[in-house]
């Protein structure tokens, strides 16, 4: 029983505990707002509340607040805690610079987690197996490709032929010069794929060879005067002849190709290797839950967008169908790039056109309306584009797919064609069962707004309409980033490689849904079902997402919020700038002699 006008006596132990317990409050209190000093909510991510329910998407949500909040309780917020994790998760010394780079990134509010660099690692790994001499020799080799040659602090693109795309070469030394107006970095030669496609596929059998060499490369020097602290030659050569790189512009070879840059136990190893394609595209389309999705619904993003484990994608992305451009080596070269897909064995960096940051493709500086003012729905609008597509395998493609999906018309004439449509089948409720809807014809009518501007007809006379395509698609007026900002859902579909939209829409107040088979500089700081909603490639489970967060406005808003407030943190140019240091810092190191000793130990 409590009584109102009592006093509580404390004894002298009770004193100190209860004087240590708010001591301990107000220096949690200021620790976080050193460690948080712009922001006034607290960056771990938070379950929206759902009611308790069956739904899968549900667990999956839920299920990514946890994995993001665990990884967050490694951010380093000092020199030595960065460095210790280096050594824990790459079994070597940070590399020389390694101070400056974490300097640089301190002082410019950067989340510092060691896992968002993964990528870089992943890349570079199997150039360790090379000697450093080999690297340097072919980087500094004559090539039609552009080249960004550091030195004494300036970045130049060399590029011997200026095409269409030479901007982004001209785009990436900016980057890089935007780094070195204040900081130091090593000289190197980085020569640059500046096409749409990816163009590097060594065989699996190759790779692993080279990932086993480059794992004896792995050790910590126990005795710290056998370090080196600086960078040994990483741009010197010393040769009469330069080795010639094969390449291959033989685009009917692409999926041979590529399935033999897979694991020999993988789904894509088990089809049979014929480049024929059957004239059917629904032949590819899944008839039951992709693999290793929860429920239907993609649970693991680096599995659902691999071919090697989807092997129909073969028959359903445009990639694999006809590119719009085909220059492949078979060999492990240096080349840098703004995307690749698993298989691919570029090594990625910021994608030009982020650094760019051309309205066309991020709307400007606005970015959207209050979430409840948006319109109920979804818009889309693009290119026919994914690859070179003809009158014989247009229905192979994956934006044609897409934008039929979404169309009324088209899924009406499926209904009564046994689920069927040239492009896709409608998956059977079984599969997904989008509630209370007879007709998804007449369900997704009411809430895509989806089209093509232009169906970059094989017969380029007639853009943007053509013979072949006139009967299936008309086209539809185009309509600027900025007033797609005014959707709820704004769906992100490759083109002939990476969407360039991808981190506008992140930056928005919309709720990006996202399928794709390319890698991009920013994956490993983005988590699925918290950031954005994945959508398997084949489109499959599109109507189910769409029915849920339909029927969970709450939810929907949740992950467009958490999105949008994650981006402005970890997707700013200075984030670009902090990604791209850290990856010279480590090519430098590669391309140095003694590369096995060169490390940074000052805070040891």
């Amino acid at each position: 029983m409590l009584y109102p006008n009592a006093t509580i006596s404390l004894t002298p132990a009770h004193r100190r505990w209860l004087v240590g317990c708010v001591a301990s409050l107000i220096a949690g209190w200021l620790l976080l707002h050193l460690i948080f000093p712009d922001r006034t909510y607290w960056p771990y991510a938070q379950s929206p509340n759902l009611k308790p329910d069956e739904h899968p998407i549900s667990y999956l949500i839920d299920r990514a607040a946890s994995d993001f909040n665990r990884l967050l309780g490694s951010r380093s917020t000092n020199l030595k805690d960065a460095a210790a994790r280096y050594r824990a998760r790459r079994g070597r010394h940070p590399p020389p610079g390694f101070d400056a780079w974490f300097k640089f990134a301190a002082d410019r509010d950067a989340i510092i987690v060691e896992e968002f660099f993964d990528q870089i690692y992943h890349d570079l790994e199997p150039f360790w197996s090379i000697p450093a001499r080999d690297i340097r020799i072919t980087t500094a080799a004559p090539s039609d490709d552009p080249t960004l040659k550091i030195r004494d602090g300036v970045a130049t693109a060399w590029v011997a032929r200026r095409g269409p795309t030479a901007w982004r070469a001209d785009t990436w030394s900016d980057l890089v010069n935007s780094i070195t107006e204040s900081e130091d970095v090593p000289d190197v030669n980085m020569p640059l794929n500046t096409m749409d496609e990816s163009r590097l596929l060594v065989p699996w059998e190759d790779v692993n060879r080279m990932m086993k060499a480059a794992s004896t490369e792995h050790h910590i020097p126990l005795d710290l005067v056998d370090v080196i602290d600086h960078f040994q030659n990483a741009t010197s050569v010393d040769v009469d002849e330069f080795p010639k790189i094969e390449w291959s512009r033989d685009a009917s070879r692409i999926w041979r190709l590529y399935r033999a840059t897979c694991g020999p136990d993988s789904p894509a190893r088990q089809v049979p290797e014929s480049q024929e394609l059957s004239p059917d595209a629904t032949e590819y389309f899944p008839s039951e839950w992709p693999r290793e999705s929860y429920q239907g619904y993609v649970a693991n993003w680096t599995t659902a967008s691999n071919p090697c484990t989807h092997a129909g994608l073969r028959g359903l992305h445009g990639t694999f169908v006809q590119p719009v451009s085909v220059r492949i080596s078979k060999n492990l070269v240096p080349l840098f790039a703004g995307s690749k897909t698993s298989r691919h064995n570029e090594v990625i960096i910021p994608a030009a056109m982020y650094w760019a940051n051309q309205e066309r493709y991020s709307g400007g500086d606005e970015h959207g309306m209050p979430w409840e003012s948006k319109t109920d729905g979804l818009t889309w609008r693009g290119v026919a584009s994914g690859g070179h597509s003809d009158e014989s395998q247009w229905t192979h493609f994956h934006r044609h797919r897409f934008v039929s999906m979404t169309n009324a018309s088209t899924v009406a004439d499926a209904e009564t064609h046994d689920g069927k449509s040239l492009t896709f089948r409608l998956p059977s409720p079984e599969l997904y069962s989008i509630m209370g809807k007879e007709k998804v014809s007449e369900w997704i009518g009411s809430w895509t707004d989806t089209g093509f501007i232009d169906l970059l007809c094989a017969a380029p006379e007639t853009n943007p309409f053509c013979p072949y395509l006139d009967p299936y698609f008309k086209p539809v007026e185009k309509v600027p980033m900025q007033d797609q900002y005014r959707y709820k859902f704004l769906p992100d579909i490759d083109g002939n490689s990476y969407s360039g939209r991808y981190r506008a829409f992140l930056l928005s107040t919309s709720l990006p849904i996202k399928a794709s088979i390319y890698r991009e500089w920013h994956d490993f700081r983005l988590f699925p079902w918290l950031h954005f909603v994945p959508m398997d490639n084949t489109f499959i489970d599109f109507y189910g997402i769409l029915d849920y967060f339909l029927q969970r406005d709450h939810a929907a808003k949740h992950i467009a919020t958490n999105g949008q407030e994650w981006a402005q943190q970890v997707l700013r140019k200075e984030d670009m700038q902090i990604y791209m240091y850290r990856l010279i810092l480590e090519w430098a190191r590669i391309c140095s002699d003694d590369r096995q000793r060169i490390g940074f130990v000052k805070d040891l």
